[in-house]
């Protein structure tokens, strides 16, 4: 049984899982923390306009003001444009505003009192009662505006954001939308926060702005299976005009709620405008260590005492594990383990990344469904929420500052070194983080920027084991992350020799799209152009997205040649961006989260052992739509499992071992190639094995004729959340009479909601037979009902609840 006994309590005043229990697991991003005004609630009643006079007057404080101006009334998070899936135009750049009429409690005077933004993307100024209090550049970071001193108490309070996303070669990631490789879109579109605290109170990171500083700071030291010291640094700020004594007491819990552990600092005086660290060590017996396979999370509850009565808190996850990168691998608590990861942005169809916590944690499931256990955040910081999903789910993860291609001038290269710090001191506790990229991606830095960004991390987490930097170019950083088409087939980086750990960070999609993967392809000569690349959306096709697979397949097979510890495909969900009108198309999933066949080639490369959490499970795949072929003609069946089966209406086709060939010789589970014979109409049903057993099967049949619509919905892991602007996505598949997708069904769909809100197009063009919509809760809990009709074909409808 885990035990628990402080070892040592220092405090140095200084001038100037398993998953956790339910409630636990659905927390916010950002630590929790007691506050007079609940912070979910500041998220509701906001008011919003755009494309006005950007001269900010007192009449954008005044209420009788709103008939004059057209403010509309929004919830956050939110984009400030809904941005077409595919259009001529590049989204939507100017300037917003975003007002809010609130009241901070009579009672509440002389109490701390900040406003906390998640994200504002990119320029933001904030005024209060007409009053301008600070501007922030930078569209990914939080920063934290104390309205102490100005707020009015008992009376009402008019917050103005006034926002700006157009072209700031000061602002990372610097480069001109029309450049740029993605969309970096707009809006208050994270999380504000009302904090109201006592003058006493745990420092939030990013506003301290001090190394290896403010809020709470965590770091395991002497971790083995049997015992690991957590080391727990809690920064304690006096905004109080009086000295106070302070006390602070950390209590551990584990992964079922039970308490292994309690310590309490002594008193001590902190005096007025200043600040303290408290240093506090606890043992843990017999740790539960955090794992991909079983990433249990411990609860650490942070206290602070005045006279012995609590007046401020904090509440977070921890994970208890080890990292090492060395040029043989990447070793996990000892354990050697091979990174198997994707690229991933955080954008959605029509909301931009105006994306709920809910949504986060569905785009991390999905990854861990696909079989990845690594993901690179590309290419800027995600939200916490991603972040804590990845904790809880088991995924390792390289988060990222803002960066693509450009390298600006002094004011640029400053604000990114700030990203650096504000991104460490974000994001410092997550056990998930392996890997910071300090390094602005395909950017030919400085080498005097790079030693900065590198230095940076390891000052803000200073110690000499555990902490990695990485970076593109082969320089000052712990590892490198080239991406595979930086060099040239065929040997790539087969003959890396440097004295990095190397890591692919990009691979499958360029080199093909370039076409010089320096191999020949099955059939490539009788391809077509548009089939010969990595980029292929769903509706274009059988063939087209198993030549993307392949590439995918062949690609990761021989990055297991040489010395690199693991890669990172490109990518995960298909995106937009701004130099071209057309969606990068080479996710193994679509922009609506919709997998393609190269999806199931990763699942199958993990497993088929279940983890903790039920994925990795035995599994196998059809990569083909069982349509008529007047010749034999191969099938592709991606499996995790020994053997598979593939029969043809029930009659065998063949039973065989993986494909033994040169996409497949380094895989742990190659894919099986059957050469099926002839059939106008039949079934394709796929019977994997395991020591002689039955462990997984799939079927297709041959489509028919449209005959009606079947309606579903993507969970991933988490319910539709009301009060939360959160989205989930609702599919309408135009099946035959036996139920089957008819994947060359362009039919146009028309979507209808009650009890919700249908985000985006209406009526959707159905793409491979299926068509994709957003549906968004509205403030209160309840039944949702989605109902699809399209010419020739009877209604179809779904019923949600709304939590």
């Amino acid at each position: 049984m885990p035990d628990f006994r402080p070892i040592s309590t220092t405090l140095s005043r200084l001038g100037g899982g398993l998953l956790m229990v339910a409630a636990l697991a659905q927390c916010a991003q950002q630590p929790s923390r007691s506050a007079a005004s609940p912070a979910g609630n500041f998220n509701q009643d906001w008011q919003f306009v755009k494309d006005i006079d950007t001269v900010v007057t007192p009449t954008c404080f005044a209420k009788s003001a709103g008939a004059a101006t057209p403010w509309q009334a929004i919830s956050l998070p939110h984009t400030a444009q809904l941005e077409p899936v595919v259009t001529d135009k590049r989204q939507w750049q100017g300037t917003c505003f975003y007002r809010k009429f609130f009241q901070v409690s009579a009672a509440d005077a002389g109490k701390r009192v900040a406003l906390h933004f998640g994200a504002a993307m990119h320029t933001a100024d904030v005024y209060l009662n007409g009053q301008r209090l600070q501007r922030h550049q930078g569209g990914y970071l939080p920063f934290t505006v104390d309205i102490s001193r100005q707020v009015k108490f008992g009376q009402e309070n008019c917050l103005l954001v006034k926002l700006n996303n157009e072209d700031n070669p000061a602002v990372p990631p610097g480069k001109p939308l029309k450049d740029l490789d993605f969309n970096f879109y707009s809006g208050l579109y994270r999380s504000v926060e009302l904090q109201v605290q006592d003058p006493v109170h745990i420092s939030d990171p990013v506003q301290a702005n001090r190394p290896a500083g403010g809020g709470i700071l965590l770091h395991y030291a002497a971790v083995s299976p049997k015992s690991a010291t957590l080391e727990v640094q809690t920064e304690v700020q006096n905004d109080a005009l009086q000295p106070s004594n302070v006390q602070v007491r950390a209590t551990l819990r584990d992964a079922k709620g039970k308490q292994v552990g309690r310590t309490e600092s002594q008193p001590t005086s902190v005096t007025p405008n200043n600040f303290g660290r408290v240093n506090q060590q606890l043992t843990i017996a017999q740790p539960q260590l955090w794992t991909p396979e079983r990433p249990t999370l411990y609860q650490l509850e942070v206290e602070v005492l005045r006279n012995g009565k609590v007046v401020d808190h904090q509440t977070l996850t921890t994970g208890v594990r080890t990292i090492r990168f060395a040029k043989d691998g990447f070793y996990l608590n000892g354990q050697k383990t091979r990174l198997r990861g994707t690229n991933r942005h955080q954008e959605y169809p029509y909301l931009g990344y105006a994306a709920s916590d809910e949504m986060q944690y569905r785009d991390a499931w999905q990854i861990k469904d696909a079989g990845f256990n690594f993901v690179r955040c590309s290419h800027y910081p995600p939200s916490p929420a991603f972040l804590q999903a990845c904790d809880e789910l088991g995924l390792l993860v390289m988060n990222s500052i803002p960066g693509w291609q450009f390298f600006g001038d002094e004011a640029f290269q400053r604000n990114s070194l700030q990203n650096v710090r504000d991104m460490v001191r974000r994001d410092r506790n997550h056990p998930s983080i392996v890997l910071w990229e300090a390094a602005l991606n395909e950017t030919d830095m400085s080498k005097s920027f790079m030693e900065q960004a590198h230095q940076a991390v390891h000052q803000e987490l200073p110690w000499t084991e555990g902490v990695y930097t990485c970076g593109w170019l082969d320089y000052a950083y712990d590892v490198f992350i080239p991406a595979r088409q930086h060099l040239k087939a065929p040997d790539y980086w087969h003959k890396y020799s440097g004295n990095r750990p190397l890591l692919l960070c990009e691979y499958g999609d360029w080199e093909y799209y370039a076409h010089n993967a320096g191999f020949n392809q099955t059939a490539f000569s009788g391809l077509k152009e548009s089939e010969r690349t990595s980029r292929q959306l769903r509706g274009q096709g059988e063939q087209a997205l198993i030549q993307q697979a392949l590439n995918f397949q062949e690609a990761h097979n021989d990055n297991f040649i040489g010395p690199a510890l693991g890669d990172a495909n490109w990518l995960m969900f298909d995106y937009k961006r701004g130099y071209a009108p057309d969606i990068e198309s080479s996710g193994i999933s679509d922009i609506f989260r919709l997998p393609k066949f190269a999806y199931y080639f990763y699942q199958s490369q993990n497993g088929p052992v279940p983890d903790a959490l039920g994925f990795n499970k035995p599994m196998v795949y059809v990569a083909s739509y069982a349509q008529a072929s007047p010749s034999p003609h191969q099938v592709r069946v991606y499996s995790n499992c020994q053997e598979v089966e593939l029969q043809l209406d029930g009659k065998a086709v063949a039973r065989q071992r993986p494909d033994q060939d040169r996409y497949s010789e380094h895989l742990l589970h190659p894919s099986f190639t059957f050469t099926v014979p002839p059939f106008s109409t039949g079934t394709l049903r796929a019977v994997a094995y395991l020591n002689g057993k039955v462990a997984a099967e799939h079927s297709r049949r041959t489509p028919g004729a449209p005959h009606h619509l079947q309606l579903t919905y993507r969970q991933s892991g988490r319910d539709l959340r009301a009060g939360r602007q959160d989205a989930v996505f609702v599919y309408a598949s135009v099946v035959d009479a036996t139920g089957t997708v008819v994947p060359d069904a362009t039919t146009s769909i028309r979507f209808t909601v009650q009890g919700a809100e249908l985000i985006g197009d209406n009526p959707v063009p159905a793409e491979a037979g299926i068509a994709a919509v957003l549906v968004r809760a509205g403030t209160k809990p309840g039944k949702v009902q989605i109902t699809a009709e399209a010419a020739g074909m009877p209604n179809s409808t779904l019923t949600l609840t709304a939590r």
